[in-house]
């Protein structure tokens, strides 16, 4: 699944839009993020790491790394 795919199922999920979103995310990383800004870089997929870290904070939600080989 893409990270695209991702948030707007977690969206749906939380009740909430991507303005909701940018608006938290502005705050939490101190930078701006307008509804268009960020609905574009979900949809090109050029999020980077530390905003998907953030919008899945945002969203109730973290991202774990498991071991696949069991080790």
């Amino acid at each position: 699944m893409s990270a695209k795919e991702t948030i707007k199922i977690l969206l749906v999920k939380r009740n909430m839009t991507v303005k909701a979103l940018a608006e938290k995310l502005s705050i939490e990383k101190n930078k701006t993020y307008s509804r268009q800004n960020l609905s574009n870089k979900i949809n090109r997929s050029t999020i980077n790491y530390d905003e998907m870290e953030e919008i899945a904070k945002i969203l109730g939600y973290r991202i774990v790394f498991e071991d696949i080989e069991g080790k």
